[in-house]
C-alpha cells in the first residue's frame, strides 16, 4: 500500500560537491533522508519508465537507508531498481553500471572518505545519466524543492531481502539484485592487460593495498589476489564495517598513516595503495616513497600509451584548479589539449562527454579516465601496476624520471577543519577584495604576478563557475585558497601551495613551502581570524 506521509520541511539539505553529507544522526532524523529523496524525485519528475542504480558503502544507517529507498521510489513510480547484494556497492562501480544498462541514473549512499559509525557521517551521491555527479543546475532545484517540501510518498510493506541474486517485484517495480563487483572486474579486464599483471606478480611482486574496513575489500580481493596472483593477505582490512574500524577512511598521508609507516619500514612491500569509503580515492606507496595524487595524475599521462585501453592515443586531459600544475606540463610536451576545472568531478564529466579528455584527476587523492564518470581507485592502482610491468622500474624510480623530464612541483594542501562558517566566508571574502592590490607586491623571495579569482568557462555548455582565490609569483609558486563542500558540519579551508624545481629535485616538501606558507597565513590573516596557528591536517 502506497503512503503519502505529510512532512515539514528542512532547510539544509543544500548539496555539496559529491552529493549531501550530514552527521549520521542528522540523516536519521524523522523524514530528513525521506525529505531529500522525495525532493529529488520531484525534481526528475515523471518517474514512469525510469531505472536507477542503488547501493553504498557500508557504513552506519546504509542498510536502513537502502530499504526506505525502496519503498520510496516503488511508491513514486520507478520502473526498475539494480542494487548492489547485500546493499554494497563503490561509486565507480556503481558509475559502471550506470553506464553498462543505460540507466537513468543511480544513488550511492556514502559519505565517501568521512568518518563512518552512529556518531560519524552519512551521504547521498545522487548521478544522473552519465553516470555521475548532477550539475550545480540541477542540485540547485533539488535544494528548492527540499526547503518548500510537505509530503513524501512511500510504501508500506516489509523490507526486500537483498542478499539474495536475481529479480523480484515491488508493486509494479523490479527489483534486480546484482553482484557488484562482477561488472567492474570485466570492465577493468577490457582496459588493462591482466596478463602482463600475472607474470608481475608471479616474479615476486610484492604489494598491499589497505581496504580500510571499507566497500572495496571485495572488489580488491577479487582482483588482486584472486586474478592476479597477489599473496593471500595482501589487501588487508578487507571487510566493509559500520564504522570502518574506527578509521577515518580517507587514504591520506594522515588517516593512511599504518599503511605509510608499514612502506617507509623495513618489511615494505614493492608497491602500496589504498581506497577511501566509497572506493573512488586512491593513495600510491612505493619503498619508502610517497607519490602525491597531482604527480601521480602527470604519470598516469605521461604513460597511457602503455595501456591497451589508450595505446591508441587520448582525447586530452584536465585537472582541478587546485591541483599542480605537473600534467599541465606533460600534456604540453606532449601536445595533448588540457583544462583547468573547478573542484568537483562533475566538471570534468562535460569534458568527458565531448570527447575532450580520457583523463582527469584532483590533488584530493582522485584520478580517473573516461571509462566511467567518477574517479576510481582501484583503475588508478591497476595503472601504476600496469606502468610497473611494462618498464620494470620501481614506484621511486618512475617519479623522479617523470621530475628530471618535465620538472618538479613541491606540493601540498593544508586544512584548517571546523570553521565558523561565518568566519570563513568572511575571511574568502575580504581576501578575494585584497587580490587586486597584491600585484607586484614582494614577500621576501616572492613576488605577486597576478591575484585573483579563479573562473572556469564551460566549452560545452557555456556556464561560468568561480572557485577559489589563486595568486600566482613570477617564480612560478602559487597559492591557492577554497573552501571545502566535502565536510558535515562546519567549514574547511583549504590552502595550497605550489613551487616548481627543474634542479633542486630531491627536498624535503614541507621545508620547501615553508616560507610560502607563511605568506598564505599572512596574506589571508588565518590566526587572527581563525585562532589557529596551523593547519589540522597536511596532505
Amino acid at each position: 500500500m502506497i503512503k503519502t506521509i505529510k512532512t515539514t520541511a528542512y532547510g539544509d539539505q543544500k548539496m555539496g560537491t559529491g552529493g549531501l553529507r550530514k552527521k549520521t544522526k542528522v540523516m536519521m532524523q524523522p523524514n530528513y533522508f525521506e525529505n531529500f529523496i522525495q525532493s529529488v524525485f520531484n525534481t526528475i519528475g515523471d518517474l514512469k519508465g525510469k531505472v536507477f542504480v542503488v547501493g553504498g558503502d557500508g557504513r552506519f544507517f546504509n542498510a536502513e537507508a537502502i530499504q526506505r529507498f525502496i519503498k520510496m521510489a516503488a511508491a513514486n513510480g520507478v520502473k526498475k531498481l539494480i542494487i548492489g547484494q547485500n546493499g554494497f556497492m563503490s561509486t565507480p562501480a556503481g558509475s559502471n553500471v550506470m553506464l553498462k544498462n543505460h540507466t537513468d541514473g543511480g544513488f550511492i549512499f556514502s559519505a565517501s572518505h568521512n568518518p563512518g559509525g552512529e556518531n560519524g557521517d552519512f551521504g547521498v551521491k545522487y548521478a544522473n545519466h552519465t553516470g555521475g555527479q548532477v550539475p550545480t543546475s540541477v542540485s540547485d532545484k533539488i535544494y528548492a524543492n527540499s526547503k518548500t517540501i510537505t509530503e513524501y510518498k512511500i510504501m508500506d510493506c516489509p523490507n526486500i531481502d537483498l542478499s539474495k541474486l536475481g529479480t523480484q517485484h515491488l508493486g509494479d517495480m523490479e527489483i534486480e539484485v546484482i553482484d557488484p563487483v562482477k561488472d567492474y572486474v570485466e570492465m577493468m579486464e577490457s582496459i588493462f592487460d591482466f596478463d602482463a599483471l600475472k607474470k608481475l606478480f608471479k616474479s615476486g611482486f610484492t604489494m598491499r593495498f589497505d581496504a580500510m574496513n571499507a566497500v572495496t575489500g571485495p572488489y580488491a580481493i577479487r582482483i588482486f589476489e584472486d586474478i592476479l596472483g597477489a599473496s593471500k593477505g595482501s589487501v588487508i582490512r578487507a571487510v566493509p564495517l559500520p564504522d570502518f574500524g574506527g578509521l577515518h577512511p580517507d587514504p591520506n598521508l594522515t588517516y593512511a598513516k599504518d599503511l605509510v609507516d608499514f612502506m617507509f619500514s623495513d618489511k615494505a612491500t614493492d608497491f602500496a595503495g589504498a581506497n577511501d569509503g566509497d572506493g573512488d580515492r586512491n593513495m600510491i606507496l612505493g619503498k619508502h616513497f610517497f607519490v602525491t595524487p597531482s604527480d601521480s595524475l602527470a604519470i598516469l599521462t605521461d604513460n597511457y600509451h602503455l595501456i591497451p585501453a589508450y595505446k591508441n592515443g587520448i582525447y586530452g586531459v584536465a585537472k582541478s584548479a587546485a591541483t599542480s600544475t605537473a600534467v599541465c606540463r606533460v600534456a604540453a610536451k606532449n601536445n595533448l589539449p588540457y583544462y583547468v576545472v573547478p573542484t568537483g568531478w562533475k566538471y570534468f564529466v562535460n569534458l568527458m562527454d565531448s570527447k575532450r579528455i580520457t583523463l582527469c584527476g584532483e590533488e584530493s587523492f582522485g584520478s580517473g579516465s573516461s571509462h566511467i564518470r567518477e574517479k576510481d581507485g582501484i583503475w588508478a592502482i591497476l595503472f601504476w601496476l600496469s606502468i610497473i610491468a611494462a618498464t620494470g622500474k620501481t614506484v621511486e624510480q618512475i617519479t623522479r624520471e617523470n621530475w628530471k623530464k618535465y620538472g618538479r612541483s613541491y606540493y601540498m594542501r593544508f586544512d584548517f577543519e571546523g570553521l565558523d562558517t561565518t568566519v570563513a566566508d568572511k575571511l574568502m571574502s575580504d581576501l578575494e577584495a585584497k587580490l587586486p592590490t597584491l600585484a607586484g607586491k614582494k614577500f621576501g623571495d616572492y613576488e605577486v604576478k597576478q591575484a585573483a579569482p579563479f573562473v572556469y568557462n564551460d566549452p560545452v555548455d557555456n556556464s561560468t563557475t568561480k572557485n577559489g582565490l589563486v595568486i600566482d609569483f613570477t617564480n612560478d609558486a602559487k597559492i591557492t585558497y577554497r573552501l571545502s563542500g566535502t565536510g558535515s558540519t562546519g567549514a574547511t579551508l583549504r590552502v595550497y601551495l605550489e613551487r616548481l624545481e627543474y634542479n633542486d629535485l630531491d627536498q624535503d616538501t614541507f621545508s620547501m613551502l615553508q616560507e610560502l606558507l607563511k605568506i598564505a597565513m599572512q596574506v589571508a590573516e588565518i590566526t587572527e581570524r581563525t585562532g589557529k596557528t596551523k593547519a589540522d591536517v597536511n596532505t
